[in-house]
């Protein structure tokens, strides 16, 4: 019988072409588009879940509070130094401890070659006992222990030295000091939310001027180090973080947990669930994992709706067969065992187009996201065995209304020509046509939303000029010599005008304070969350920033030293009705006071 009903099914396919490939093409295109964002889901999904233990490793981060108001104005994903020895010294639970600190980009030498290399970070010697990485030479458990050590890539080694081993060869970084290559990696995956270009031993921070003479127990200010402790299975990570307070008055000073706050954060969790001030790489949205999994939902739903929509408007057709058959004695399971049938073949061969459609548009796919997607994920087994089930699923969702509906005629009426479709039916047809246009329209509407608001990214004013600026690491030690650095470099006409800033205005805005207002007599705190930039005088010019009240800071004026300028939205938030009312007030802002 089911030989039979495939001949029927395949009889009826090449008899309908044009329906047949409707069909076919609907259920393909939305069974490889819900292909394709199972690759993307699933790669999301997998960072940093291949580290080892990666369910008892978390990443310490702190906060910072307004004390006047208790609102936190800053959290990061990195903390200061000390913090990493004492919470394994003052907490026996905690099984290890690592720690780093990214230079960002840096110069690195070998003999004439010299390039600018990103993603570097100083990193200990527990390193490897976090992340798996694959050491192709070197000892990973030594490499990073003594000073002036560097660990490089696969693709750095080949850069650097060509075919020669690179163990114990010297290079140069910057002008400051020679490190010796012990050990060469493969680079990291992917999915995981660091991604190291080279790793210094950490050691060798205790002779930079920064951190030297112990600075590194001492520097509390500093929240720069990404610090990731490990717990014991099972262990309530709760218990530990309501600890913290009591950590904070003991080695920062009383009442310090008003101000300041740590917590724990999975790293598992980071790149999905993480967006503080302070990351280590940009990191992605769990809401986005949710979006994605209802527009696929939506797009089967719809492919599925298609095709019961036609086979139901193509039930007039079929009418004198299912007629016959009742008369030769068919039984209505039989008949809804037959059309499901069909279905479900139609749902295997949409399967197999789409499996191969998805192999075939992943590079597109990889080059418009800029990710690295395999459609090797498709043929895990955790992965493999849902998606053999999928064309029942389908097949079993798709053909069961018509299968129900046309197993339902009577074959008198039918072999009479006396059939006619109850309008009972024909509503049910238009509530799934209703709400397949529906969802397309939401589908599209919501495609358009999210191209303008990207156009609008890409076109609205920042309030600074962005274009034909270059921005370079300044280096402190410059700071003497810079006046006649920013001279010389004037004197290339290429070359329009040159300003410094502690930050850039394109980059996270981490640095702040308390601001206090001046009303009436006195400089009163105000709940508005300021962040600050440092300029010298050239930097409003360089960027273009356009002035609508007061002036830019000038040489001419020894007061400058202690002024501020605000953007108008601080002075709003401060209360200030108009911009020309603000200028010339007292404003406090963290140990300084001067003017606006």
């Amino acid at each position: 019988m089911i030989n039979n009903y495939l001949k029927i099914a395949l009889r009826n396919l090449l008899k309908s072409k044009f329906v047949s490939f409707v069909n076919l093409f609907g259920l393909t295109i939305g069974l490889c588009c819900c292909m394709l964002i199972l690759v993307y889901l699933k790669h999301e999904l997998s960072y940093d879940t291949y580290q080892p233990d990666a369910d008892r490793i978390y990443r310490v981060t702190r906060s910072f509070r307004n004390p006047e108001t208790g609102t936190v104005s800053l959290h990061l994903g990195a903390v200061a130094p000390p913090i990493g020895p004492l919470l394994q010294n003052d907490f026996k639970e905690i099984e290890g401890m690592t720690r780093l600190l990214g230079t960002g980009n840096i110069v690195l030498s070998y003999d004439e070659k010299v390039f600018n290399e990103k993603q570097a970070f100083f990193a200990d010697e527990h390193f490897f006992d976090f992340f798996k990485v694959d050491v192709i030479n070197g000892n990973r458990t030594t490499a990073l222990r003594d000073p002036y050590c560097v660990m490089i890539t696969e693709d750095m080694a080949h850069k650097y030295f060509g075919a020669a081993n690179p163990i114990n060869k010297m290079v140069k970084l910057g002008n400051e000091f020679s490190l010796k290559v012990t050990g060469v990696y493969k680079p990291f995956p992917e999915n995981t939310h660091i991604h190291p270009g080279m790793l210094i031993s950490f050691p060798t921070l205790k002779d930079t001027a920064i951190y030297g003479a112990d600075k590194l127990l001492t520097n509390w200010g500093n929240n720069s180090f990404p610090t990731y402790i490990k717990l014991p299975a099972n262990y309530d990570a709760s218990k530990l973080v309501a600890r913290f307070p009591s950590f904070l008055d003991k080695h920062i000073g009383d009442k310090s947990s008003t101000w300041t706050a740590m917590t724990l954060q999975k790293l598992t969790d980071i790149h999905l669930r993480s967006h503080l001030d302070y990351e280590v790489e940009e990191n992605s949205d769990i809401k986005r994992v949710y979006i994605f999994s209802a527009i696929a939902l939506f797009i089967l739903l719809i492919a599925c709706i298609n095709y019961m929509n036609l086979a139901t408007a193509r039930s007039a057709l079929r009418g004198k067969e299912i007629g016959i058959r009742k008369v030769a004695g068919a039984r209505r399971s039989e008949i809804i065992w037959q059309f499901l049938c069909e279905s479900l073949l139609i749902a295997w061969v949409a399967m197999i187009f789409a499996m191969l459609l998805t192999w075939a548009l992943l590079p597109l796919l990889n080059s418009l996201s800029g990710l690295t997607l395999s459609a090797g994920v498709l043929f895990r087994p955790a992965i493999l065995i849902p998606l053999l089930i999928v064309p029942f699923v389908v097949g079993t969702l798709s053909g069961i209304y018509p299968a129900l509906f046309m197993s339902s005629f009577q074959p008198v009426k039918v072999l009479k020509g006396l059939m006619k479709v109850g309008s009972g039916n024909i509503s049910f047809r238009q509530v799934l046509v209703t709400f397949q246009f529906a969802v397309s329209i939401i589908l599209i509407i919501s495609t358009a939303v999210v191209f303008r608001q990207l156009r609008f990214m890409q076109d609205k004013s920042l309030g600074f000029n962005k274009d034909h600026i270059v921005t370079i690491p300044y280096n402190g030690t410059m700071g003497t010599v810079f006046d006649a650095f920013r001279n010389e470099l004037l004197t290339n006409p290429s070359i329009a005008n040159i300003g410094r800033s502690s930050r850039i205005p394109a980059s996270r805005l981490l640095d702040a304070s308390s601001a206090r207002v001046n009303r009436g007599e006195s400089l009163v705190p105000t709940s508005a969350d300021i962040k600050y930039v440092i300029t010298d005088y050239h930097f409003i010019e360089t960027y273009g920033i356009h002035m609508i009240a007061g002036r830019t800071f000038n040489q001419q004026y020894g007061t400058d030293t202690s002024g501020f300028i605000l953007n108008e939205s601080a002075i709003r938030a401060m209360g200030f009705t108009n911009d020309e009312e603000a200028i010339g007030k007292q404003f406090g802002y963290g140990s300084r006071k001067g003017q606006i």
